[in-house]
């Protein structure tokens, strides 16, 4: 597997979407929290089913976005629910691989939190960073947002993303939205 750590609205759910576009693989996407619950047990059978979902649906791609709501490093001492449903996570990783057709990516903007066990060899091993959008992907998501909208002829896109420097494509992809309706206003 493969762990996608940067700033936030940066593309890194949008970026495994591609992959598994490109793949030709469907793509079973799920944020961390969404996998908790307060009844005992229930959070790991909830692990249990996604993961034989993507099994059913290979190839597939498996995506925990925000997966440092489920997988802090254990320890604390408060055990429970959290170590539950990290070491249902981890049983399930080492339980799927190329014979099973699913691939599985985490997304995280904080990777100092994660369980090591969760990066170890074997499991989300591979890190990429995906930094903040630069000049020329600045320019792209703006021609991105604004396909379909009319744009004056005097708007520069190169102005606008010169200007954007240090902002994020959701934030870039926000401006663009929030112009157009005050445009239709």
């Amino acid at each position: 597997g493969v762990l996608f750590y940067g700033p936030p609205g940066c593309g890194k759910t949008l970026l495994a979407k591609a992959i598994a576009n490109e793949c030709g693989a469907n793509f079973i996407s799920i944020k961390g929290p969404e996998l908790l619950t307060q009844w005992f047990g229930e959070s790991e059978a909830n692990v249990r089913e996604l993961f034989d979902k993507a099994r059913a649906a290979s190839p597939c791609i498996l995506m925990f976005d925000e997966i440092d709501s489920i997988a802090k490093a254990r320890g604390g001492g408060g055990g429970g629910t959290g170590d539950r449903v990290i070491n249902q996570i981890l049983t399930e990783i080492d339980g799927v691989g190329a014979r099973k057709n699913v691939f599985v990516i985490g997304a995280t903007n904080r990777p100092d939190v994660l369980d090591p066990a969760v990066i170890r060899p074997g499991r989300l091993d591979q890190l990429i960073y995906i930094p903040l959008p630069d000049l020329k992907s600045r320019v792209s998501i703006f021609h991105a947002a604004l396909r379909k909208a009319p744009v004056a002829p005097d708007v520069s896109i190169e102005t606008l993303a010169r200007s954007t420097n240090g902002f994020s494509g959701a934030d870039i992809t926000e401006i663009c939205q929030s112009a157009s309706k005050l445009a239709i206003r």
